[in-house]
């Protein structure tokens, strides 16, 4: 299971700026103005090929005139206690805080592995003033600059030597893990009671990697697999944050450790901002995907029409990647919920398909004779050649032509949607290579 990395620390230090240079993106807004960041962002890190979660939060504040500041101090809160390895960032320019101070107390108490990076060290001599941070006994501070990218590479380094080993290494038979995920109040709760609360006599709870995930073993009716759940879920009872801004970071945990996510949608709210904050992380692991819109015994008007309706809006807001299963239902009076997951078992072993390389030439190759790809500065595309490659996270295509370059995204898109006609998908992304042959 991958590790997640919190960067926290005062508002107006760069931490928005460093979180883009490590995950080599430009997601997080970067302005001159402190509190900028409100929302978590989450990205992902790839070093010495190792990879892991990034999640960039609010500055910490106290005393402040912002009306959000309980807020986005809960979320540095939350992004504390689920992170594995926390970056506390400090300004090398401004010196120590008092600030600074109160962030490094709460740290020690969280007991978790810190890293001071002492950042806007822009030159040499300024990497010196950075001892003063030893003060904050934390460890050693790492001077880097997120601006220009120096020391980022020795801070990557020290990163990867503190993840534990046995959250890399996993130890759970080949069975399939699903996970059910959501905005808090879609209810999740109810859907993991409705599944594992009656026969409690065959639920095994095997603690999971991580100190909040718990693999329930679900082996009645034919089905035998995981039930990827987090304290998070459990503990509901006992959550006091606001509920929107509470979900994303609980939910990293879960759909990384899943095979299948079942993303729960409120039927009497529809698909809203935080569901799509959800969806995205299920997209950027490249899990397979089953929508479960829930409370639907609490739509009156149920005919068809409004079913299609509300499919399409559901669609149309999670697009380009529409092939998927919704499935309307009840978690509350179970209607459906054994569907749910029949279709999740589906969705994986869609992920898991090999399609025979004489097939796909078969079907592809006619169909691309008939729609060649379009010509360009009057050069013609010829694909000549498609196989599957092996052991792949979702099914990978390698399509052989001779101006590889020249394929541009519609005509990707034509020849994916056409091999999902032809084979079922439904529910996992996938990837089509061009290469020369």
């Amino acid at each position: 299971m991958q590790n997640l990395v919190a960067i926290v620390g005062r508002p107006n230090v760069g931490k928005s700026t460093l979180f883009n240079r490590l995950t080599q993106s430009r997601q997080a807004i970067v302005t001159e103005v402190p509190g900028t960041t409100r929302d978590r962002q989450y990205g992902k890190v790839f070093w010495n090929g190792r990879e892991f979660s990034l999640v960039d939060t609010g500055g910490w504040v106290v005393n402040s005139d912002d009306v959000m500041e309980d807020e986005i101090n809960k979320q540095v809160r939350i992004a504390i206690e689920e992170a594995d390895v926390i970056l506390f960032i400090v300004d090398v320019m401004n010196g120590l805080t008092d600030l600074d101070m109160s962030v490094a107390q709460m740290l020690r108490q969280s007991k978790k592995k810190v890293v001071i990076v002492s950042n806007k060290a822009d030159n040499f001599d300024l990497g010196h003033q950075s001892a003063e941070f030893y003060a904050l006994g934390l460890g050693d501070p790492y001077s880097v600059s997120a601006i220009n990218g120096s020391g980022t590479g020795d801070l990557l380094d020290h990163i990867v030597t503190l993840f534990s080993k046995e959250n890399d290494e996993e130890n759970f038979e080949e069975i399939p893990r699903f996970a059910v995920v959501g905005r808090p109040n879609a209810g999740k709760s109810s859907m993991v009671n409705a599944l594992i609360g009656e026969e409690r006599n065959i639920v095994t709870d095997i603690a999971g990697t991580t100190r909040d995930s718990i693999h329930t073993r679900y082996n009645k009716f034919g089905m035998d697999f995981y039930l990827v759940d987090t304290a998070g879920i459990r503990k509901k009872a006992k959550v006091t944050e606001d509920l929107e801004y509470f979900s994303v970071i609980r939910s990293i945990r879960v759909i990384e450790n899943a095979d299948v996510c079942i993303l729960m949608i409120d039927a009497t709210r529809g698909i809203e901002a935080q569901d799509l904050n959800i969806f995205q992380v299920i997209q950027k692991n490249r899990k397979g995907l089953v929508v479960f819109v829930n409370k639907w015994d609490l739509v009156e008007n149920k005919d068809t029409a409004v079913i299609k309706t509300f499919e399409n809006a559901i669609r149309e807001r999670l697009a380009p990647f529409t092939d998927f299963p919704i499935i309307f239902g009840s978690a509350l009076t179970k209607q459906r919920i054994l569907k749910v997951m029949d279709t999740a078992k589906a969705v994986y072993e869609n992920k898991k398909k090999k399609v025979p390389t004489s097939k796909l030439n078969e079907v592809l190759l006619p169909i691309i004779e008939r729609t060649p790809p379009p010509a360009n500065k009057g050069k013609y595309i010829k694909i000549k050649y498609i196989t599957q490659l092996p052991n792949t996270q979702i099914p990978s295509f390698v399509f052989f032509c001779n101006l590889p370059q020249w394929i541009k995204e519609p005509y990707r898109r034509f020849l994916e949607n056409r091999m999902r006609e032809h084979w079922d998908f439904s529910g996992t992304q996938m990837n089509l290579f061009f290469r020369e042959k």
